[in-house]
């Protein structure tokens, strides 16, 4: 008798494209967020597995901040043309410019708060009920809380403290007009599963995730890169280092690592030793200790 046994790689990509089709089958217009991030990466390939040898049958949907590194930018519009799927993109600055949202003020304003803004309404714009999303549970305590179908109201809501349940992998997508989902595929993956999953499926990154010189800034601690978005406060100036970056946000708020990783095993070999979390050198997170839930009840990814 033949064993059959699953690496933890395979259970997680399994369950993954389980969920996938699971949307496919109970809503009428899915989408994929998409950041340009590795964890947004990995869905587009999961979703392709999913599916093949059919196309992705859900678009992409990127919130352009008009802060992106400009190297995440072109990696996802050469995906899209890759995987051969629409792309959706809305911009920030629209919703600036309609007045629906309003630039911070002081020396260094970060659009971060104001992508879930921009994100409803273009999932209004859009007519969509599913929203897939990269965040997992080792990431940060509110995306913890979050079910695989975690229920939005009608103004694109999250209430942490009303969440259906779900036991094994019954997932209930049943929503009132109006009421949207947002789906988390990979919940239960880590950084670490992610970076093993990506090197044994051999899937393509923005060149930033892998070591290279930047001029950066430490700001309390965050090495901030180079930008025209950022200003220097007094007694800062820009230096040299040799980085690489774990997480892909807002120039403005995205911290890098000092790394010589230049490879997967060798990011994989840091990870494993890594003392800080992988949003640790995030500025964003660090707003309040209930930042990201916060965020996340207005609408946030």
């Amino acid at each position: 008798m033949s064993s059959y046994n699953l690496s933890h790689l395979d259970q997680l990509e399994s369950e993954a494209i389980y969920v996938f089709r699971e949307v496919a089958a109970q809503f009428e217009k899915p989408v994929i967020l998409f950041s340009g991030g590795k964890d947004s990466i990995t869905m587009v390939h999961l979703a392709k597995k999913a599916f093949w040898p059919a196309k992705v049958p859900f678009p992409l949907l990127h919130i352009d901040t008009g802060h992106n590194f400009p190297e995440a930018l072109e990696f996802r519009d050469n995906l899209a043309e890759r995987y051969n799927v629409n792309l959706d993109v809305g911009l920030v600055q629209d919703s600036i410019d309609r007045g629906t949202a309003v630039e911070e003020k002081g020396v260094n304003p970060s659009r971060n708060t104001l992508q879930s803004i921009t994100l409803l309404e273009k999932l209004e714009e859009g007519q969509y009920d599913a929203a897939f999303g990269g965040g997992r549970r080792d990431e940060e305590k509110a995306r913890a809380k979050e079910r695989f179908f975690s229920h939005r109201d009608d103004f694109g809501q999250w209430d942490p403290k009303n969440q259906r349940p779900e036991l094994w992998n019954l997932y209930n997508g049943k929503k009132a007009p109006g009421e949207s989902f947002r789906i988390f595929p990979i919940s239960n993956w880590t950084e670490m599963d992610v970076w093993q999953y990506i090197k044994k499926e051999k899937i393509e990154l923005p060149s930033i995730y892998f070591s290279h010189k930047r001029e950066v800034v430490n700001r309390n601690g965050v090495l901030i890169a180079k930008s025209p978005y950022n200003t220097l406060l007094e007694g800062e100036a820009y230096e040299e280092k040799i980085i690489r970056y774990r997480t892909l946000g807002c120039m403005t708020i995205t911290g890098a690592v000092e790394s010589e990783a230049d490879d997967l095993d060798k990011i994989i070999e840091e990870v494993a030793a890594a003392r800080q979390t992988e949003r640790g050198g995030r500025a964003d997170d660090k707003r309040s200790e209930a930042a990201m839930e916060e965020r996340k009840k207005q609408g946030y990814f």
